[in-house]
């Protein structure tokens, strides 16, 4: 690499480096990418972007091009960039095949408003409209997925187009894609004709918030006898004073996936996730709530899944005007960070006793997580997802980097991974396309190269873009691949389960995922037994410290996951045997209802049905 170092900012040297005389316009454009502080682009060069690949080949000692095996892991790999550094992503592909390819990590990018730059290959302009090969009308094709979508039509646009692209990715928090005709990048252009605006880029202010709206949610927190603070992304960088926020009122914590690690895993009123990708007490607790603090959060699920049915008042702090009253109706709309507003209001919010609600949360996540960790401590019976978690959190450090598959990988790992906010986790979280484990992992190491890297994956999931393992053999990004291998898509066997008339396309037939490892020239384990799990993570810690790729392949159960969406442990609600069928099934013997410890507490328990699949 031409680099060890990656920062992350803008280069105004580059933006203000002419001269006399005249560049090639691919060249032009390559310097506006330094200029906007990038430092590495994904990639498979083609004939229609050829005149690109010429450029990134003049520029080669100051950016550096990232050679995938798939143009949908150098997009998905330019949005987990975006995701885990706020920082453009920047791919591209040849024209027909090669820029559809981006498309599936373009859409990603575009589903969490992360800014990402694709550029896109075009036949030259003498074959356009003429239905010359792989020549094509491209603009409808990205039209969709772009807040910025233009193809350039002369040498002399192409710098100025694609410095436009860029600034409209990051005004708009989206995906820009520009069409290149290849011939165009080969012509010369002045070089005082090009210039970039990268030193004019600023980030909107936080709006000032309104001292009315803080002053009416301040009123119904101090009045809320059961409140739950809800926070999304919005939080991220206030997670401390959401925390004391939720001391302060003495509300349970409740968090989106997206959001799981800005709040530290032994905070002890921390509920999780409701929902499909749920933890336990987050199902539990919103039927009983009667106040909801809707922070920084879009959640997708809660209308589909009638989430906050039984809410009385509803306060909402969003920073997008758009969002305010999306989710729910809202007593108080605050328009500001949410950071900001939280701040606020913790200094105004009346300070509360220890209350029998608070008491009765802290007390079923404590139970929840008694549950959690003696499935991870297990020492016999078949090798179980839960006993490579324990062995995960182990031998993480202090500020690994977690990128996270689509599947039971995604719920699991909210559940077993036991982060805190020095520590990263990302995933595809919106349009939850699976495959994104290890192009994430392979952006992490690039963008923080000095960081432990993990990349958790389903076999199914792993499957899709196993390929670019040796992307990261080929570029020495050394990393924790752990593949968690049934031959199954998990995830979806447990949606048939529950709505199909039977299982069809969840199975498929296994892969050694060692020996593929090995001939890729990483190093590959197979565990097998839980007693295995230990000595073969030490060793795959000791060879990554070394520079080396590992894979881990643990075959696990076929188990499912506690479908804490769907609990059958209420005595009010299920019989004896039904509970007992569940409980033997997901080991939940000691398991308790929140119910049950409200009642400890002297207060009511609406006890009801509770289904939050939200499908």
């Amino acid at each position: 690499m031409a680099r060890n170092v990656i920062q992350f900012g803008f280069d105004s040297a580059t933006a203000n480096r002419h001269g006399e005389g005249t560049l090639k316009a691919a060249v032009a454009v390559v310097k506006v990418l330094q200029s906007w502080g990038v430092r590495h682009i994904y990639g498979i060069p083609g004939g229609s972007i050829n005149s690109l690949m010429d450029a990134l080949y003049v520029e080669r000692d100051r950016i550096d091009y990232i050679q995938v095996r798939h143009e949908e892991v150098g997009a998905m790999a330019a949005s987990m960039h975006a995701k885990y550094t706020g920082h453009i992503g920047v791919c591209f592909g040849s024209a027909g095949p090669g820029g559809t390819h981006t498309l599936n990590g373009l859409y990603d990018a575009r589903e969490e408003h992360v800014p990402v730059l694709a550029l896109i290959g075009q036949f030259g302009t003498a074959g356009l409209n003429l239905d010359t090969f792989q020549e094509m009308n491209e603009n409808p094709i990205y039209a969709d997925v772009a807040v910025y979508n233009r193809q350039v039509s002369t040498a002399a646009q192409m710098p100025h187009v694609v410095d436009e692209a860029i600034r409209q990715a990051y005004a708009k928090k989206g995906v820009a894609v520009v069409q290149i005709p290849v011939n165009l990048g080969w012509e010369d252009v002045d070089e005082n004709e090009w210039y970039s605006s990268a030193g004019s880029f600023r980030r909107f202010p936080h709006p000032a918030l309104d001292r009315n709206d803080i002053a009416a949610a301040v009123d119904i927190l101090n009045t809320a006898e059961r409140p739950v603070v809800f926070a999304g992304i919005g939080t991220r960088g206030s997670g401390d004073s959401v925390i004391e926020l939720c001391r302060r009122i003495k509300a349970p914590l409740a968090n989106t996936g997206i959001s799981f690690d800005i709040f530290p895993s032994d905070f002890e009123a921390l509920l999780g996730s409701p929902n499909r990708v749920s933890t336990k007490p987050s199902v539990e607790v919103f039927p009983e709530a009667d106040t909801v603090l809707f922070v920084g959060n879009n959640y997708p699920f809660a209308e589909v899944s009638n989430l906050f049915a039984n809410v009385k008042r509803f306060v909402q702090i969003d920073i997008d005007p758009s969002r305010l009253g999306k989710r729910h109706h809202a007593d108080v709309s605050i328009l500001g960070d949410a950071g900001d507003a939280v701040r606020a209001i913790c200094e105004q919010v009346d300070e509360k006793p220890s209350t029998a609600w608070w008491r009765a949360n802290v007390a079923n996540v404590a139970n929840w997580n008694r549950y959690v960790r003696a499935l991870e401590k297990k020492t016999d019976g078949d090798l179980q997802l839960y006993q490579v978690y324990d062995a995960i959190n182990e031998f993480a450090e202090n500020d690994a980097i977690f990128s996270i598959d689509v599947g039971d990988v995604t719920q699991t790992s909210i559940r077993h991974l036991h982060m805190n906010p020095a520590q990263m986790w990302r995933t595809s979280s919106l349009f939850a396309t699976m495959g994104i484990g290890l192009p994430g992992a392979l952006s992490a190491r690039l963008d923080f190269p000095d960081r432990q890297v993990w990349n958790l994956a389903g076999d199914g999931g792993f499957s899709m873009t196993m390929q670019d393992l040796a992307t990261a053999v080929q570029y020495g990004l050394a990393i924790i691949n752990v593949v968690f291998s049934n031959n199954q898509y998990g995830f979806i066997k447990d949606e048939q389960e529950d709505t199909n008339l039977g299982y069809l396309g969840v199975h498929f037939t296994g892969i050694d995922f060692a020996k593929l490892a090995e001939s890729m020239g990483a190093v590959g384990y197979t565990i097998r037994e839980i007693s295995e799990v230990h000595g073969v993570f030490e060793q795959a810690v000791r060879d990554v410290r070394a520079g080396k790729v590992v894979l881990i392949d643990a075959k696990i159960s076929g188990d499912r996951p506690l479908p804490a969406e769907m609990m059958e442990i209420e005595p009010s609600l299920y019989p004896p045997e039904r509970i007992a069928r569940f409980r033997d099934r997901y080991e939940a013997w000691d398991l308790e209802p929140l119910s049950s410890f409200l009642r400890k507490e002297g207060l009511h328990a609406r006890v009801e049905r509770i289904e939050q699949g939200g499908f």
